[in-house]
């Protein structure tokens, strides 16, 4: 298993702006107008894109997720680390202090 770096839970997550976002009965796509890649997203995915748009890091956004699936902190945040590394290796997020 490929390492994490949990070090991006302490960081804001936005969308670019040459991100455009469509969500559709509770699964999104997610499409990159400058270079057309495409990512789609299941309905947890999802709302863990929603839920890093609102909260101030990834970090806050994972302990809200954890509340609302009732699930291990340690386990969402490893998850919504990894969602947010990929979404940034295909310029469709972006991650900043």
């Amino acid at each position: 298993m490929t390492d994490i770096d949990l070090t991006i839970l302490a960081k804001k997550a936005t969308a670019p702006e040459h991100v455009l976002f469509q969500e559709v009965a509770g699964n999104a796509a997610l499409l990159n107008l400058d270079s057309e890649t495409y990512f789609g997203l299941d309905d947890v995915g999802t709302r863990m894109w929603q839920a890093m748009e609102q909260a101030e890091t990834i970090g806050a956004a994972a302990r809200v997720l954890a509340d609302e699936y009732d699930a291990p902190l340690v386990e969402i945040e490893r998850d919504i680390a990894k969602l947010a590394a990929d979404l940034r290796s295909h310029d469709l997020l972006h991650i900043g202090d």
